[in-house]
């Protein structure tokens, strides 16, 4: 297992078996998808698993369909413990990362003065939310400064931060939405567990892309998406927590009767694991979508993909960089598979509508979603490619090729 920090690109062509990983693929005969960061497209065990359940349903009724595949219901929570090297009691489902971060969130009893200590490269959602517990609970917000080199967060200056402040909550996000950066999240958590720090991490964007261990990287919490690069259903996430979370009482504000028992009249007793965190209505095809998508992770191998995926994105960020009226925007010394780059004479819209009219699935980030990160870099928006394991060396080409004639281009 490597360290969450360490540079994941490898020189060496993993053992993948292309072709059969794309004829599992349905989307790769239609478009080339370098929009695995939004959302990756489904292999066809995640799409059957989900189907099925749906038409059991149809067929038994919902709470019966539900009891019958009990024991795959169960494998949700055992394939992301195998995932994260951790235990099933240690896993909530949630609709979204988001959903899991809010959860988070809501558990700890904020006062007036307490510090969340965060970085500049937060996602957008979690600095949202980390204001409005400012407007509404008085809470300070602290940001690490960044490395001068463009690298991430100073993780020596969090630090001192941390002991200056003695913050109520650290929280980092792996890998930005906005970039390619990939944060220290592991020595992050080596200087919380040092000080006893509650430390949340979102890993939205690494789940699926690197290996991820949850005692390695020492946080308490930890949320995720299944749809990025798991190639899960969309409507789904997790929710990491650890047993120190779990035995010092942490719970969500309204908890249900999933999360806890009406022991008597006046009390409540929750469960004593991270089931605490859920609630009682699921959507049990999504669950079982999302099983089969964290199943068929494994199978291929985080390894690997943790070699491939990057590589792929390596290949397409240099491709570009060299591109006149182009320029890459992505820091670190090994980037993730987050491609960002911004593009003389262009609109937004219109560039992407030339990409999609291409056959080329991509995203678009703007000034709002990243307000430190793009003042820094004087861009306004710019395009996100995320290429995943199952595209190929050709796609990267063509994609960057395209990007090409596009900056030729005169139609703007």
């Amino acid at each position: 297992m490597k360290n969450e920090n360490s540079a994941f690109i490898q020189p060496t062509e993993p053992l993948l078996d292309l072709a059969a990983l794309r004829a599992d693929t349905p989307g790769c005969r239609a478009v080339i998808h370098f929009n695995n960061a939004g959302c990756g497209l489904m292999a066809r065990p995640v799409l059957q698993a989900s189907v099925d359940h749906l038409q059991l349903e149809a067929a038994i009724g919902g709470y019966e369909a539900a009891a019958a595949r009990a024991g795959q219901v169960a494998d949700f929570y055992a394939a992301l413990a195998e995932l994260l090297h951790t235990r099933p009691r240690n896993i909530a489902f949630a609709g979204s990362a988001t959903h899991a971060y809010t959860k988070a969130l809501s558990a700890i009893d904020f006062r007036p003065g307490d510090v969340v200590l965060t970085t500049r490269n937060d996602f957008v959602s979690n600095q949202i939310a980390f204001l409005a517990l400012r407007r509404r609970h008085g809470v300070r917000i602290v940001h690490a400064p960044d490395r001068p080199d463009g690298s991430g967060v100073d993780v020596e200056a969090m630090a001192a931060l941390m002991r200056a402040h003695r913050p109520r909550l650290v929280a980092v996000t792996h890998v930005p939405t906005n970039s390619g950066l990939v944060q220290s999240i592991a020595e992050i958590g080596r200087h919380c567990r040092e000080l006893d720090l509650l430390y949340l991490v979102d890993a939205c964007q690494s789940v699926g892309q690197y290996p991820l261990d949850v005692e390695r990287i020492g946080c308490d919490l930890l949320t995720a998406t299944c749809r990025k690069f798991l190639r899960g259903p969309r409507g789904s996430g997790f929710l990491y927590v650890s047993d120190r979370v779990l035995e010092a009482g942490y719970e969500p504000l309204f908890i249900d009767m999933h999360g806890a028992r009406w022991v008597a009249p006046g009390h409540y007793r929750p469960v004593d694991t991270a089931a605490r965190f859920e609630e009682w209505e699921f959507p049990y095809a999504t669950v079982l979508g999302c099983a089969a998508a964290v199943r068929y992770a494994l199978r291929v191998g985080l390894e690997p993909i943790s070699r491939r995926t990057p590589a792929l994105a390596g290949r397409l960020r240099e491709r570009l960089a060299a591109l006149p009226g182009v320029r890459t925007l992505d820091g670190g010394p090994a980037p993730a598979a987050l491609v960002t780059f911004a593009i003389d004479g262009w609109q937004p819209e219109p560039f992407k509508a030339a990409m999609d009219a291409r056959g080329i699935n991509s995203a678009l980030s703007y000034r709002e979603f990243a307000q430190f990160d793009f003042a820094d870099k004087e861009v306004e928006w710019c395009l996100r490619l995320s290429p995943h394991y199952y595209n190929t060396e050709e796609e990267v080409d063509t994609v960057a090729a395209t990007v090409a004639e596009l900056a030729n281009g005169s139609a703007r």
